[in-house]
């Protein structure tokens, strides 16, 4: 009662934060009970976040005192992103300096500051004030022990601080070991994380530590209570008959269910027969889970904090217990089910003239999985069509509405990204065997329209109906991303339509698609275009699915899996029996669907980042096998360090910039390209390479390829649009010919400054091997002392960007001679006192980039390389390495002046 009148006050127009008493006057608060019980409400909505108390203990909102409540996702690095609550909110960035104890997935307050940063580089920054909530009190690690004490260092390497464990709280840990350790005490200013060892999980190279490692890490709970299981074994295996009939009957229909081979929890079936006046009835038949998981019960408790079954490579982490998923309310074939069906009558054009939701009970006649569909219908295998006779008919009657079904959807505008599903196969010790992307073949098609066409009518039915519910919804792109995005595809000659500031409907999209579909930049253009798409989640409001162009849409189809599925369930039967709410239950409905949204979606993406996390790891561990083998695949990221390579199996790699020898290369944000400065040879995204395995390391998830042919070449001629690249296949042979010769000059020349400095190094080398043997440094007094302070012997990220020796002319140089910015730089003088000139006395460089087009682009925006290895003040300016070797070669200089005299 409280609560509702203080928000109201709060928000009220001309409003001034206030103190206890003050409230209390406006809200009449008299008695003595009342003042306490507000006063508790004080506390718990401060303490919740929404509630501020300012130093002289008055009350407002957070927004009205710049304060924004969020969740903290950290970065590898140290700095992080607060995602606000109010989805409304752009995210927040965090400084490492900023961070005030707050670990990864806290609920923090941040205050803002002020905005930093100008156009598109513009962000919020802030500084966390109060955790609100922890988000972790365990981490997964690699635990070192030592004589007093042990550290484990987290396998998440967005907490980046290791954990300090007495040596009383290290258990029966070993060195080495991957544990559990749940933290004792959280980190402040002055001291780090302290835990103590509660589960020790194995060696890291034992069989199956790897995944349990990641299950652990994303708190992913295998075993279920004792209360939930009791609860499990309460429900009969057996239908009552009262409760069938009550229900509507399907089981003379010839209903099927279609899944995948190692399927277990059959959560729907489809039935489709033609009706007289040539429409077609379409059932979809959906296991009645709400109807055994009572509202509240320990069943249902335990399925909200899970949300959503996680399908790992080797164990499927279910939602709800065996009992459940696999036996009772899986659409096993030939035994009677409970379900909840939506029966719609489809015409030719696939719209649906009229739909019916009931509870009812079916019986489904096979068991067909969508590889044996796959054959009847695509292969006319004739064993199967022989084995499944008096199905084939119906078969094909679904493939038909299938079509239709998805020419309607095409047609109003729904965006269809055909990429194939990577399946990563496991032996019995979770060793990878092999990696097979699984298309989508017209028995997958059919399942989707058909399930497609239940979430909509549903969806529909329920929104006008007016009750409370949950919304699958998927918002519109962000506007600057389209217009990033109209930028790229610009620079191939297309252009999405209707797209000014930003808007676009999603019929434009797939008009794009369709338009480039069998060209050689069409998947490349699809993995952009996706790239700038928002996520799907879960609201109380229904908004719309952008991607499907649908107004209305919600998830109805696997409640076995899904919370959403479960909860919407039990509302559709409660509003089905009663016919309509009271004011009280509408609201109680109206606050959980509130709060299941925001924890399925919560849990859904947890459960995404665990299984793309485990995937990744046994690709990592499949390529360890393929060490200094050739695949052939296509890029599919460019970045200022480097290039993204996916192979033709799935598996994604980093060919790093130092790969790239034979040029320096420069990223080109529009052209999503690296382009060498001398050569102007171009790799962009999308093109065909052939690359070799160097390495694959399982702790960082990392794998590394060497470019062996880039297959589609072609050169930057500079500007902007279609003709700014210009592939090799498009010359004419003369053409293609000289550029050839260039670039195999150019490669030579590289292979002649690779081998003059391996031999320089070696050199060192042997010199260092003959200091430690005893041999006197004054004895070698050949001048490669002098000679070894060059940039030639830094490393490629020491050196400075305008080290230019005359092989390599300084591009800028143009500009001096006209008069423009690099005259102007060449007339600043340094900071360090140097005279103006000394750029051009730098000596020759030997690697390294930098991002386009100035050292200036670098330091404000922070992605240079320079910024990525701590930042330079200007260019030429010295890492601490650097400085640190020069400072040793002089002092040894000076020894030896000492020992000659």
């Amino acid at each position: 009662m409280w609560k509702e009148r203080l928000l109201e006050y709060l928000r009220s127009e001309g409003y001034r934060p206030s103190t206890v008493q003050e409230l209390c006057e406006q809200l009449g608060v008299k008695s003595a009970a009342d003042f306490r019980a507000f006063v508790r409400l004080l506390n718990e909505m401060e303490d919740a976040g929404d509630l501020v108390r300012t130093r002289n203990n008055r009350y407002a909102l957070p927004e009205q005192m710049n304060f924004i409540a969020g969740r903290l996702q950290l970065k590898a690095r140290g700095y992080g992103f607060v995602i606000p609550e109010n989805e409304a909110e752009a995210d927040i960035y965090i400084p490492q300096s900023a961070l005030n104890g707050a670990m990864s997935g806290d609920r923090v307050l941040v205050r803002l500051r002020e905005e930093r940063g100008k156009g598109a580089q513009a962000h919020r920054e802030g500084e966390i004030v109060k955790i609100l909530e922890r988000g972790n009190d365990r981490m997964v690690g690699q635990i070192s022990i030592y004589a007093h004490h042990a550290f484990v260092t987290p396998l998440d390497k967005r907490f980046p601080e290791d954990v300090f464990v007495p040596k009383d709280a290290v258990g029966q840990a070993h060195d080495g070991q991957v544990v559990v350790v749940e933290l004792t005490s959280y980190p402040t200013a002055t001291h780090g994380p302290v835990g103590r060892v509660v589960e020790v999980l194995g060696y890291p190279d034992e069989p199956g530590v790897d995944i349990l490692a990641i299950v652990r890490k994303y708190n992913l709970p295998e075993a279920f209570p004792e209360d939930v299981l009791a609860d499990a074994e309460r429900i009969p295996l057996e239908l009552d008959p009262a409760e069938i009939a009550r229900r509507k009957d399907f089981r003379s229909e010839t209903i099927v269910t279609i899944d995948g081979e190692d399927a277990k929890d059959l959560d729907d079936a489809v039935h489709v027969k033609p009706l007289p006046n040539g429409h077609y009835e379409l059932g979809v038949h959906i296991a009645d889970v709400g109807y055994y998981v009572k509202e509240n019960s320990p069943l249902d408790k335990e399925a909200f904090r899970r949300g959503t079954s996680v399908y790992l490579v080797d164990r499927v982490i279910p939602m709800l217990p065996p009992r459940l998923s696999n036996n009772i309310c899986s659409l096993n074939p030939k035994v009677d089910r409970l379900t909840m069906s939506c029966v719609m009558e489809i015409d030719r054009q696939g719209r649906v003239v009229s739909h019916e939701i009931v509870p009812s009970v079916i019986r489904t006649a096979e068991r067909m999985t969508y590889n044996d569909v796959r054959k009847i219908l695509e292969d006319e295998d004739e064993t199967l069509r022989a084995r499944y006779a008096p199905l084939v008919p119906m078969f094909e009657l679904m493939r038909e509405l299938a079509l239709i079904l998805r020419e309607k959807r095409m047609r109003r505008g729904a965006i269809d990204f055909d990429f194939d599903e990577i399946k990563v196969r496991v032996n019995d010790l979770g060793e990878p065997t092999s990696i097979e992307p699984r298309p989508r073949s017209i028995a997958e098609r059919i399942i989707e329209e058909f399930m497609l066409a239940a979430n909509e009518t549903v969806a529909e039915h329920f929104h006008w109906l007016g009750v409370p519910f949950i919304y699958r919804v998927h918002d519109e792109p962000d506007p600057d991303k389209i217009i990033h995005l109209n930028l790229f595809l610009h620079n191939f000659g297309y252009h999405v339509k209707g797209s000014a500031g930003g808007k676009v409907h999603p019929r434009a999209l797939q008009e794009v698609l369709n338009e480039v579909e069998g060209k050689r930049e069409a998947r490349m253009i699809s993995m952009v275009m996706l790239r700038s798409m928002q996520q799907a989640k879960y609201r109380p409001e229904c908004t719309g699915h952008f991607g499907l162009a649908a107004d209305y849409y919600t998830h109805f189809t696997s409640p076995i899996r899904r919370y959403p599925d479960l909860a919407i369930h039990r509302i559709i039967r409660e509003v089905l029996t009663r016919g309509s709410l009271s004011p009280k239950r509408e609201a109680q409905l109206r606050e959980f669907v509130a709060e299941a949204s925001r924890q399925s979606s919560e849990r859904e993406r947890i459960a995404q980042e665990a299984e793309r996390e485990v995937d990744q790891l046994k690709m990592v561990e499949y390529m360890q096998a393929h060490i200094d083998e050739e695949f052939d695949g296509i890029i599919s990221g460019v970045v200022p360090f480097g290039l993204f390579v996916q192979l033709d199996n799935g598996v994604e790699g980093l060919i790093h910039i130092s790969e790239l020898s034979d040029d320096y290369y420069v990223l080109h944000e529009r052209q999503m390209a690296l382009i060498g400065e001398r050569t102007r040879r171009v790799f962009r995204i999308g093109d065909p390479v052939r690359v070799v395995v160097i390495r694959a390391v399982k702790e960082d998830l990392r794998i590394d390829f060497g470019l062996v042919e880039h297959l589609r070449e072609a050169t930057y001629v500079g500007g902007e649009g279609p003709g700014a690249i210009v592939y090799d296949e498009d010359l004419t042979p003369k053409e293609r010919r000289e550029t050839e010769r260039r670039r195999r000059q150019a490669a030579e020349q590289a292979g002649d400054r690779k081998a003059r400095d391996g031999k320089r190094q070696r050199a060192r080398r042997d010199r260092t091997e003959e200091a430690r043997a005893g041999v006197r440094l004054s004895d070698w007094d050949d001048g490669e002392e002098e000679r070894s302070a060059a940039p030639g012997d830094m490393l490629p990220g020491d050196l400075p960007y305008d080290a230019w020796d005359e092989e390599y002319p300084d591009p800028r140089s143009r500009r001096r001679k006209r008069g423009g910015r690099g005259a102007a730089d060449e007339a600043r003088e340094p900071a360090d006192g140097r005279v103006a000139g000394w750029r051009a006395a730098a000596p020759a460089r030997r690697g390294g980039y930098r991002t386009w087009p100035t050292w200036e682009a670098e330091r404000d925006s922070g992605r240079g390389k320079g910024a990525a290895r701590g930042g330079r003040s200007r260019p030429g300016a010295k890492s601490a390495g650097k400085r640190k070797s020069e400072s040793g070669k002089s002092g040894k200089r000076s020894a030896r002046k000492k020992g000659k005299r």
